[in-house]
């Protein structure tokens, strides 16, 4: 079988990896023997290289027998053969034992080797060398740093990059060398050059030293600036590379102090001009990256430059080249879509281009900043080229245009069209098709203006619909959405068809699609048909479909109008993490075999308005994050990066994105959990945490304002971030700011017995509230006495009556905007204009800030939900216009703002108008909304 197998290796053009066993054996006969076959060594050796390349492992006792077997080839003068022993060594050195002993032979060949074998001997002390040994290759290291052979120079300067973490202190002994390594230019010895062809030096040697050097001085900050002064004004570097760089170590110094950029403006503006692509591509990330997180230090000109030679380099030949200024061009698509319009007739040139990465990416750039005005062309173009490319491509370009859709609701028709032929003509898989499905859902369930033509053509693709994911998700859109357009008998037909033709899990789907549109007020006529087609599905042969037929036969015959639409046709859902804590609960709590029954009312409900803001304020937060994931990863891939690249691995989705219920649902159950609470009722809305101190304070204080119906209670979350000391009876004393006019009465307080070090604890503070909308500040004061812990007990010393004493914090306010849910309207306009109360203020912000910054403050203040796109301001706007929609927490009225924003040198003006069906609480929410 070995004979076989080390045969079958023998033919060159065999892909199978040769016996490990075989190799091993020849390698010990033919190393051992006598005189040595040079050629056939160097081809074992290559072989047992390759084992190794392709993760075959030896047991230490072999890997150590190979490493002394191949060792004895030092005494064979063959030049080439010295390089496989010199690569072998390097392989074989991590896994075998004293490897130092082949340390004298290798400083042999670095002392008078050909200078063929000297920089792989030089390349190989640093996996024989350890902490002890490490000083005695410092001179040998020293001279071939200056050494006129740019191949050996560059072999001691990675060697001595190698040996930092083993001996640093060696390597430092002869900075001064490796500086002149820089400036010292070292072309190839033509005497050692045999024939007509001379290779050109590339000056690699450079960017081994400078990268050498910014190792040993990157914790000094002064010594770097140094570095860059004295190589940046020089001609002498030529390497690209070492360039490059350069411009790495300038955005190093920035990132730690932004306040340096000005003074290398200048500088990045020359390398912007340089000759290589890749210094240029180096210079715009870093611009761009450093723009993003400080706008206010770089000059216009400066980043107009950038991206004009971002444009510029989309033109050239070289597809590497193109696909990097993409890349930083997507990154500045979604933090400043505004800034790159100039590169789109580029970008849409390179929407043919036979590359398909680069095709891609420019489909999505353009998408990214696609305007009302180049939205029906692109999407034209887009129809043409789509067809062409495989799913994943298909899918990325999906999920932009699924972006686009929500950014510009008014451009419903030319990007429904595209999605409608895309899903019908086009081929692919599940994955494809669901994203074009799950694209629908959302411009059905966002923009009602396209409800109809969207789901006539779902009706025609489900005829052809493979997939029952995607079947049971469009019937369930049907049943949903259906009963309320103006013909609901024309999805009837389309649903009654997969009751007749498909399996038991879409009859399922469809007979409770289908038992919706009994109830439709569109079509009363419908109800007496739905009834005799599901009186015939309840003969079906399967369980399912059977039993859902008869159920909603039930509902719908039942006399009781309200709890058919209650169970068919509800108009709120529950909301899932307070279904799942209270469940949890019930089931854990389990004292009596379940005979008290689940009381479902303590979960917490969810309007169909209520759950599409949520919904819609998800994709908005994914949308936000995904801008500052690009600043970050500008950020990274511009700055020096010391990390494993595999380091960043995935690490599965958070759950950041349901935050916001995670904690409505956690306030609820905590407040149910406490008795002194249980009479004031359900608790209708729960503000934003509000922090209350620094983060670095040694009580860290946030708080939350709950409303129900006639009370308000305070939370203070209190983190104790002192060590060895606990923290007794901690209350909150609240005192208002005009104790004169106060209308909220404070009932009780709940304190927290002991609170130990590095553990949060809740103080609450109860209120009664004799008006619906009460608008308040209060002085807040932590008490608490402090007592020193036993580290042996973690529990405070006997005896200790611990020492009383206070801790002020900051002001709490509760506000018109604690009142207010998000909440969703699909023409904004229209429903602005039908609201009769109206009231308008006007405000003038003297601070220095952005125009997106107030955008935030207002959003925060009112608890809206920012509708048609209009929560991000364009970066370099001095005015914008911004709509939100939201409706009272306690009566459920309906409000709308529109909020004009103009910023001049002066400060920023604001003028506020609001309408509701409420005048108070229009008043109150325009008055306090900044």
């Amino acid at each position: 079988m070995s004979t076989h197998t080390y045969k079958k290796f023998e033919s060159g053009d065999s892909g199978d990896l040769p016996d490990k066993m075989t190799i091993y054996q020849d390698c010990m006969t033919q190393f051992n023997e006598s005189p040595v076959n040079a050629k056939r060594c160097r081809i074992l050796i290559s072989r047992l290289l390759r084992l190794l390349a392709n993760g075959e492992v030896f047991p230490e006792t072999e890997a150590t027998a190979l490493f002394f077997s191949i060792s004895k080839l030092f005494q064979h003068p063959n030049d080439s053969l010295r390089q496989a022993v010199y690569l072998s060594i390097k392989e074989l050195s991590g896994i075998s034992e004293d490897v130092l002993m082949a340390t004298s032979s290798i400083m042999k060949d670095v002392q008078n080797g050909s200078d063929l074998v000297k920089s792989n001997a030089i390349r190989s002390l640093s996996v024989v060398l350890d902490e002890s040994t490490a000083f005695s290759a410092e001179r040998m290291l020293k001279s071939a740093v200056v050494s006129k052979n740019p191949t050996i120079s560059s072999a001691s300067l990675v060697t001595s990059y190698h040996l930092l973490p083993i001996s640093e202190n060696t390597v430092k002994r002869f900075s001064n060398e490796t500086q002149e390594a820089v400036v010292d230019l070292k072309p190839f010895p033509q005497q050692d050059i045999i024939g007509d062809y001379y290779p050109n030096s590339t000056f690699i040697t450079q960017y081994h030293a400078l990268g050498l050097l910014y190792q040993l001085k990157k914790n000094d900050k002064m010594s770097l600036l140094k570095l860059v002064r004295q190589f940046a004004d020089s001609n002498n570097l030529k390497n690209q590379l070492a360039k490059v760089q350069l411009i790495k170590i300038v955005n190093e110094l920035v990132q730690r102090d932004p306040q340096l950029f000005p003074q290398f403006q200048g500088l990045l503006y020359h390398w912007l001009s340089n000759k290589y692509e890749s210094v240029q591509i180096e210079v715009t990330k870093v611009i761009t990256s450093f723009a993003a997180t400080n706008q206010r230090l770089v000059s216009p000109e400066l980043f107009a430059v950038a991206v004009q030679t971002l444009q510029s380099l989309l033109t050239v030949p070289r597809v590497t080249t193109k696909f990097a200024a993409l890349r930083i061009l997507n990154r500045l698509s979604m933090v400043s879509p505004d800034k790159i319009l100039i590169c789109n007739p580029e970008l849409e040139s390179l929407i043919n281009d036979s590359n398909r990465n680069v095709s891609t990416y420019a489909i999505t750039i353009l998408l990214k900043t696609g305007t009302e005005k180049n939205i029906s062309s692109l999407i034209s173009t887009i129809t043409k080229f789509i067809h062409e490319v495989s799913d994943d491509f298909k899918i990325i370009i999906i999920d932009a245009v699924r972006t686009l859709s929500l950014n510009f609701p008014q451009e419903w028709k030319a990007i429904l069209n595209f999605l409608i032929d895309v899903l019908k003509n086009g081929e692919g898989g599940f994955k494809f098709k669901n994203n074009i499905v799950e694209a629908l859902i959302d411009i059905v369930s966002f923009v009602p203006q396209s409800k109809e033509l969207a789901l006539e053509n779902l009706c025609d693709f489900i005829e052809d619909c493979e997939f029952n994911e995607i079947l049971v998700r469009i019937l369930h859109l049907l049943g949903k959405e259906g009963p309320f357009t103006s013909n609901p008998s024309l999805y009837v037909r389309h649903i009654y068809n997969r009751l007749v033709l498909e399996n038991s899990i879409i009859r399922s789907a469809a007979v409770v699609s289908l038992s919706k549109f009994a109830l439709s007020k569109k079509d009363t006529s419908l109800r007496k048909s739905i009834v005799s087609l599901l009186k015939r599905i309840a003969n079906d042969p399967d369980d399912e479909v059977r039993d859902r037929a008869v159920i909603a036969l039930q509902f719908i015959e039942n006399s009781n109008e309200r709890i058919s639409e209650e169970f068919i046709q509800s108009k709120y859902t529950y909301d899932f993490q307070s279904l799942e804590s209270v469940l949890s609960v019930y089931m854990n709590n389990n004292s009596d075999s379940f005979e008290t029954p689940f009381d479902v009312s303590n979960v917490r409900k969810i309007t169909e308005d209520e759950a599409k803001a949520l919904e819609l304020k998800r994709k908005q937060d994914q949308l936000h994050n995904s801008r500052l994931e690009a600043i970050e990863t500008c950020t990274a891939d511009g700055s020096i990066n010391n990390e494993r690249a595999d380091a960043a691995t995935y690490a599965g989705p958070s759950s950041a994105e349901d935050q916001s219920e995670l904690l409505a649902s956690k306030y609820a159950d905590e407040l149910l959990s406490i008795e002194e609470f249980k009479p004031f009722g359900k608790l209708i809305n729960s503000s934003n945490v509000v922090s209350l101190t620094e983060p670095e304070a040694e009580f860290v204080v946030n708080g939350v304002k709950h409303i129900l119906k006639e009370h308000v209670i305070f939370q203070f979350n209190i983190t104790n971030t002192l060590n060895d000391v606990a923290l007794d009876n901690v209350a909150v004393t609240c005192t208002p700011e005009d104790p004169d006019n106060a209308i909220l009465e404070e009932l009780f307080s709940i304190p927290i017995d002991r609170l130990l070090p590095s553990t949060e604890g809740a103080v609450y503070v109860a209120f009664k509230k004799s008006e619906e909308i009460v608008m308040e500040g209060f002085l807040n004061n932590l008490t608490f006495t402090t007592k020193e812990l036993n580290p042996e007990t973690n529990e405070p010393f006997e005896g200790d009556e611990g020492f009383e004493d206070e801790y002020e914090i900051d002001s709490i306010f509760l506000n018109a905007g604690d009142y207010i849910k998000n909440s969703f309207v699909g023409d904004f306009t229209t429903v602005f204009d039908e609201l009769p109360n109206e009231e308008v203020a006007v405000y003038n912000i003297q601070e220095n800030i952005t125009v997106q910054e107030v955008i935030d403050k207002i959003i925060v203040n009112t608890s809206c939900l920012p509708l048609e796109n209009t929560q991000f301001a364009q970066s370099e706007s001095n005015s914008h216009i911004l709509k939100l929609f939201g409706k009272s927490a306690l009566t459920g009225v309906k409000i709308a703002l529109i909020v004009r924003i103009v910023k001049s040198s002066k400060g920023v003006a604001l003028k506020a108008q609001g309408k509701s069906e409420n005048a108070t609480l229009c008043a109150d929410l325009i008055n306090s909304i900044i």
